[in-house]
């Protein structure tokens, strides 16, 4: 689709041409999983899969939201709230809009003027609870929208923060800041190597060589707002409680595996320790990672990407029986470096690094797996890295 098939589905919808048309990427993390509310460090870049939206404004005080992915569920229609209105949607059918409706009351909140209503059309392309940040696209979408309309002055990073705000406070979801952060600063051809605890971050070249970078959804969604994502987010912060008592930390990313192992009786529980130590040794894969790219190793990039779904599966706990066949089979292929899981987990989406003249027979052979042990078909794409957020 181009931008004259996106404004001819507004003007369909709200029945008068539509102004702007904007984009928004989803992002994959290539390694560092549940490290960014630990203050450790993560590897995500944007992908061309992503989130578009046409702007119109009005002369009134009304914000009118429709999606074209509602359009598959009965009963869809397009919700209004005014741009004064401050408090969360709470009926059952509406709360996707608080995605949207948290980045204008936050911006609104901090004195940025946003005077008038507007229709906002939304589709997008990122499969909801596919694991792709389809919420960070979002929010990055409405941030960039609404400092394009209304002229704000405000940097990419302050957005950013505002997009996990939002998640945070509006939605109720405890995240860190690696989607929005990725979403947000996204940059063709790059991932960015991010210190979730600093923000201080660098752009490095995703450069592969002879291989790319697989998507593999399970077809299974998951919506973290109601996982188990907060509850491993507390016993993080239970762990680092304990540990707290002979270490001066607030977080689990400033600490290393060494350090951790000295200090596991002060945690004394089983469970604390497998999470605790999954936020720990995931930071270091990634430092790891990072430095086998920029020598060129390939093999041990892809080692430690297979390490992290282990750790993510066994330590962690987050993967569950669709992700681990994708993965694990993935493993198994010609031509695959490594595999795993990546978002938040409990379904959603598993990346592959696949050598190119492999890549179709690396779809096909898991894609036959998956269907005869799951019951149904996983989806597959690929990955092409690209920009943050734009008006087209």
């Amino acid at each position: 689709m181009d931008k004259q098939d996106f404004l001819k589905e507004y003007q369909d919808t709200f029945k008068e041409p539509g102004k702007d048309v904007f984009f928004s990427p989803g992002r994959i993390n290539v390694i560092g999983e549940h490290t960014d509310y630990n203050g450790g460090h993560v590897f995500p870049c944007a992908i061309s899969i992503g989130t578009y939206g046409v702007y119109g404004p009005r002369e009134d005080t009304t914000v009118a939201i429709y999606s074209a992915n509602s359009a598959k569920v009965e009963n869809s229609k397009i919700i209004t709230f005014d741009i004064n209105d401050d408090q969360p949607q709470s009926a059952k059918d509406e709360k996707w809009v608080n995605y949207f409706k948290g980045m204008l009351v936050y911006l609104k909140q901090r004195g940025y003027k946003i005077d008038h209503g507007f229709n906002l059309y939304i589709h997008g392309f990122l499969p909801y609870g596919s694991g792709l940040s389809s919420s960070a696209s979002i929010e990055m979408l409405m941030g960039n929208l609404l400092k394009e309309e209304f002229n704000l002055d405000i940097d990419e990073i302050d957005l950013v923060k505002l997009g996990q705000k939002t998640e945070n406070d509006f939605v109720g979801l405890n995240s860190g800041i690696m989607d929005q952060f990725a979403v947000g600063m996204g940059k063709k051809d790059n991932a960015i190597f991010l210190d979730c605890n600093t923000l201080d971050y660098k752009y490095l070249p995703l450069e592969l060589g002879d291989y790319e970078i697989i998507i593999m959804s399970t077809n299974k969604t998951h919506s973290l707002a109601g996982s188990k994502y907060n509850e491993r987010v507390q016993e993080c912060e239970e762990a680092v409680k304990r540990l707290s008592k002979k270490l001066n930390i607030n977080k689990l990313g400033e600490i290393d595996s060494e350090t951790f192992d000295q200090y596991t009786y002060l945690i004394n529980d089983d469970t604390l320790i497998r999470r605790a130590r999954h936020a720990v040794s995931e930071n270091e894969r990634t430092k790891r990672a990072i430095d086998a790219m920029q020598k060129g190793d390939l093999e041990e990039l892809g080692r430690l990407i297979n390490a992290s779904h282990v750790s993510l599966k066994y330590d962690y706990e987050v993967t569950g029986k669709e992700l681990d066949t994708l993965a694990e089979n993935a493993w198994d292929q010609p031509g695959c470096l490594g595999a795993r899981m990546v978002g938040g987990g409990f379904a959603g989406s598993a990346i592959a690094i696949v050598k190119k003249s492999e890549a179709e027979n690396f779809k096909k052979n898991v894609g036959k797996i998956y269907r005869d042990k799951i019951g149904y078909d996983a989806s597959f794409y690929d990955a092409e890295v690209v920009d943050g957020p734009h008006k087209l």
